[in-house]
């Protein structure tokens, strides 16, 4: 498992204009194969028109081949959705799609210049993409004395944890969630804060 990775944090688009082929490339998120499914219906119907739509998608980490797709709709065999899905495996971004829409300008560009007009326009959409980072989570159960509430506060902000629920009992509970690179260390310096009386258990979400 790969806990933190980039993804897009919105969709974007960019143009190539060759040989008077129009070629617009449109990326976004997509977490699982159902919404890069659904993207690449969404943006074909956008653009109707277009000669053709092409698509290609990374479901997971970047370079995952786990979750992928692509579609040459139409295009000669191997010059579209290849180059576009080699583009996206290569760019360190995970749980992208990327559809190329093509408006034709009259002259044929061999399957050389396909395979480039493809690759290059995702590539050029990629070097605009926002990014986000997708961080894989886990929740932990902690009771803790009160004397080291002050203990658990001052630990949270540098584990990236935050507080869900507390209860002030006869021991002080929390139930917080933090990035899951974070929890080992984070449960080991509050067990020496503590001088190992605090309650540390997983919470299965």
């Amino acid at each position: 498992m790969v806990p933190r990775y980039p993804v897009p944090a919105s969709e974007h688009r960019a143009e190539l204009v060759i040989q008077r082929s129009r070629f617009i490339a449109t990326l976004g998120p997509a977490a699982t194969v159902e919404e890069a499914q659904a993207f690449v219906r969404r943006v074909a119907a956008e653009l109707a028109d277009a000669t053709h739509n092409c698509w290609a998608y990374v479901v997971g980490p970047p370079g995952s081949t786990a979750r992928i797709g692509m579609s040459d709709a139409g295009e000669p065999h191997g010059t579209a959705g290849r180059p576009m899905l080699t583009a996206l495996l290569h760019s360190g971004v995970g749980d992208v799609a990327a559809v190329v829409t093509r408006y034709y300008g009259g002259t044929k560009l061999g399957t050389g210049g396909l395979v480039r007009a493809y690759g290059g326009a995702v590539q050029e959409a990629l070097q605009g993409l926002p990014r986000d980072e997708r961080v894989e989570r886990v929740e932990l159960d902690l009771g803790v004395e009160y004397p080291h509430v002050a203990a658990v506060q001052g630990l949270l902000p540098a584990f990236e944890a935050e507080i869900l629920a507390q209860e002030y009992l006869e021991r002080v509970r929390y139930r917080v969630r933090l990035p899951a690179p974070n929890a080992e260390e984070f449960a080991a310096r509050l067990r020496d804060a503590t001088r190992g009386a605090a309650e540390i258990r997983p919470v299965d979400v």
